[in-house]
């Protein structure tokens, strides 16, 4: 945890870089923003890890041009997003899909195709003007590969949008909201295909996701680990008692 930055001490304030803040609580965001602050010298870049940095009194002294925010947990003050452009990223074709859990909305749906939505932080969720959105494929891998695979594209929105700079465009079509799954619904479907099975198995094998899992009157098998191939279905089980 902790802020990190690219500045070099001794350099006055008036000849400082842009300053650019990215807010992140997972590692492969870590890792992409040590990529991307290679490619774009000409930017100063903050990185914070923790919510105990993501203050509005630390924010005030960087002064940043933008605030992104890759994967983020907690709610970002209205001080902060109405003083500085912060740019929050969803995994929908917004309006379609605002709300929580939209991975496993999507994918719990038969959606396997889909938009990453760069938007700006607005009021209500997941309703503020959008920068730009890029394609994502939700076919294959279990939800750390795709959170891995949609940092990639999420970066390469960033680059896009400090080197383009575009207008944010307020939203149109209709509004799809999507409710944050709760723990109980992990449970895979009683008449569950083994697609579905499948599907349903891997959008939840995931750091901080509860484990797919099907009950029995004794038992409570948990599954992760899930490969589809050839009409079969195979998958790491972990067995608890029902009552534990």
């Amino acid at each position: 945890m902790g802020i990190t930055s690219t500045r070099k001490i001794g350099v006055k304030e008036d000849r400082m870089k842009d300053k650019v803040v990215v807010a992140t609580i997972k590692s492969w965001n870590s890792d992409q923003f040590k990529k991307l602050k290679t490619t774009m010298p000409n930017i100063e870049w903050i990185l914070i890890r923790g919510k105990e940095d993501f203050t509005v009194e630390a924010l005030n002294k960087i002064k940043p041009e933008y605030i992104f925010f890759p994967h983020w947990s907690w709610p970002i003050q209205k001080e902060v997003y109405e003083k500085y452009e912060c740019i929050v990223f969803h995994m929908t074709d917004l309006p379609f899909g605002r709300g929580g859990s939209p991975l496993q909305n999507l994918i719990s749906r038969g959606i396997y195709k889909t938009k990453i939505s760069a938007i700006k932080v607005w009021e209500g969720i997941d309703s503020g003007p959008i920068y730009l959105k890029k394609d994502l494929d939700l076919t294959e891998g279990n939800a750390t590969n795709i959170f891995k695979k949609a940092s990639n594209i999420i970066f390469e929105m960033i680059k896009e949008i400090i080197e383009k700079k575009p207008a944010p465009v307020v939203q149109k079509g209709k509004i799809i909201t999507f409710n944050r799954r709760t723990p109980e619904q992990s449970e895979i479907p009683k008449d569950a295909s083994l697609q579905k099975m499948y599907d349903w198995i891997r959008m939840l094998d995931g750091e901080g996701y509860p484990t797919a899992f099907i009950q029995t009157p004794t038992f409570r098998l948990e599954l992760a680990d899930a490969i589809y191939k050839n009409g079969e279905l195979t998958a790491k089980v972990r067995l608890r008692r029902k009552n534990r």
